[in-house]
């Protein structure tokens, strides 16, 4: 009887709600009214720029700064014996944040007036040249099509293709830029937004013409495209200085600190300083040693602190015990380090202190003084370009060590003039000489370094002795695995024009 009772409550309750919604909208009743239904270009473009800086610092830590050896590792070792598994963060920031630059695009109708087309063409050929260079063929021409043209498998382009249309999107994005309205730029948290930045970009837009001119330099004649670049600072203008740097100042307060600031210590410490770096600058009587680097615990409690490195590619075992352990070891500098990561006696490192990096005026320089060199350009001088780029680097790292950290890394008088350092000899020396002063400007910038060091095989990379790739150095990323359920069919076609899925397939502009 009870059971009854409550049935038929229940279905007149029922009833009467069902009655009563007769008369709502569904349409209002399920908006939720704290969701953003419409988005502004500057949010997006905010977000964007964060997102794929903090991956390029990332993936710096975990893979750029071991593969060309300015970091080792002592604990878990694989990424150090190039016992890498797919890697793909690269691959899902990169088309993450090509969706919410679409978006950008969709929002202004790809209007060429508007800074943020000129400024998205620009990232999009940043992004797409990450993603290139790290895997050689990707979805390019078809990638992030699904919403606006129902492409859900899109086709791998040819990496030949890919770096065909990032020069265009580059140039194009200089032209643009230069009638742009940019009093209407907001959400520039690389340049300052406005009309100032501008200029600013459009010299990005450039610098990285020159950057990927470079890359592509072995599979085609680029003298003329350069020359052209250089030749028309009006048309053309470039990096000047280290103010014309591309990159993220973080800030003090989370969530916006370096990104590496909130790791756990033992996370951190897992990373030491390389034996390759420390012997390198050591021979160089480098003082930027002391930015990428802290005296080992033993030296210091000795009296007679030095930075010394671990040598890449170690076991587990070897790793752990080399030079006595850990306190013979140098951590990696305290500029770069987490909150918990200070010496004994050393006050929290500064969370704002170290920056995210896109292309720096010293990159730029060692580019031209390579150039230059080789007689690609006929404007300038390859000893006053290699001048300024290592000139510029020092500076640098002056602007950004914290005082508080008391780092003397002032160049020494003899720096520029000593053999090792001067722009002297043969040709191939000279060359060896830029890329060594080129590999120490690109610490820290994501996989700049591993990806420079590909084409020109300076400075030397050697495997460590438990290196599990057969004495080889690794020159990409495998596609994520998830590729091979979800774009079956494109994958495949990749993968057969390109070379096998592996570690040590060499992409178009390696081959």
């Amino acid at each position: 009887m009870k059971l009854f009772k409550i049935a038929v409550t229940a279905s007149i309750i029922f009833t009467l709600l069902a009655t009563g919604s007769c008369t709502k909208d569904f349409s209002e009743v399920n908006t939720n009214r704290n969701n953003t239904t419409n988005v502004t270009p500057d949010l997006l473009l905010s977000g964007i720029i964060k997102s794929t800086l903090d991956r390029q610092v990332n993936e710096a830590w975990g893979i750029g700064n071991i593969v060309v050896q300015y970091h080792s590792k002592i604990q878990f070792v694989n990424e150090d014996r190039y016992g890498w598994n797919e890697r793909n963060d690269i691959w899902n920031t990169v088309y993450g944040n090509y969706r919410n630059l679409q978006n950008i695009f969709l929002i202004i109708k790809d209007d060429p007036t508007s800074p943020y087309y000129g400024v998205g063409l620009i990232l999009k050929s940043w992004m797409f040249s990450m993603a290139t260079d790290a895997y050689g063929d990707v979805p390019y021409s078809e990638a992030g099509k699904a919403k606006i043209g129902g492409v859900y498998q899109p086709a791998y382009d040819k990496q030949e293709d890919i770096y065909t249309g990032i020069l265009a999107d580059l140039k194009k994005a200089n032209e643009v830029l230069a009638t742009a309205k940019g009093d209407v730029f907001a959400g520039d948290i690389l340049y300052g937004g406005g009309a100032g930045a501008m200029i600013k970009w459009r010299k990005l837009a450039n610098s990285l013409q020159l950057r990927y001119l470079m890359r592509i330099s072995k599979k085609k004649d680029v003298k003329a495209e350069m020359q052209a670049i250089i030749s028309d600072p009006a048309k053309y203008p470039i990096f000047e200085g280290n103010a014309d740097n591309a990159e993220l100042e973080y800030l003090a307060a989370a969530p916006n600190q370096w990104p590496l600031y909130g790791n756990r210590v033992g996370s951190f410490d897992e990373f030491r300083v390389s034996k390759t770096l420390s012997d390198r600058m050591t021979a160089l009587g480098d003082p930027r040693l002391k930015v990428f680097g802290r005296p080992t615990q033993a030296s210091v409690a000795a009296g007679t602190p030095v930075i010394l490195g671990s040598p890449n590619g170690l076991s587990d075992v070897d790793a752990l015990a080399y030079n006595g352990g850990v306190q013979g070891v140098s951590r990696v500098g305290y500029t770069f380090a987490c909150l918990v990561c200070n010496d004994n006696n050393q006050a929290a490192p500064q969370p704002d202190a170290a920056r995210g990096m896109l292309m720096t005026y010293a990159e730029l320089q060692f580019i031209l003084a390579e150039a230059r060199q080789k007689g690609w350009i006929t404007t300038g001088d390859a000893a006053t370009y290699y001048t300024n780029g290592i000139k510029a680097n020092f500076a640098y790292w002056q602007a950004v060590v914290p005082a508080a950290y008391g780092l003397d890394i002032t160049m020494p008088a003899n720096y520029l003039t000593q053999p090792a350092v001067a722009l002297t000899g043969t040709d191939n020396e000279k060359l060896a000489k830029i890329a060594l002063q080129k590999w120490v400007s690109l610490y820290f910038n994501g996989l700049e370094g591993w990806f420079d060091w590909r084409r020109t095989n300076m400075p030397a990379v050697i495997p460590g002795p438990a290196n599990l790739n057969n004495n080889k150095v690794p020159i990409r990323y495998i596609y994520p695995q998830s590729e091979q359920s979800l774009n079956t069919k494109q994958r495949e076609a990749a993968v057969q024009r390109q070379g096998g899925d592996d570690m040590n397939t060499q992409m178009w502009l390696l081959k």
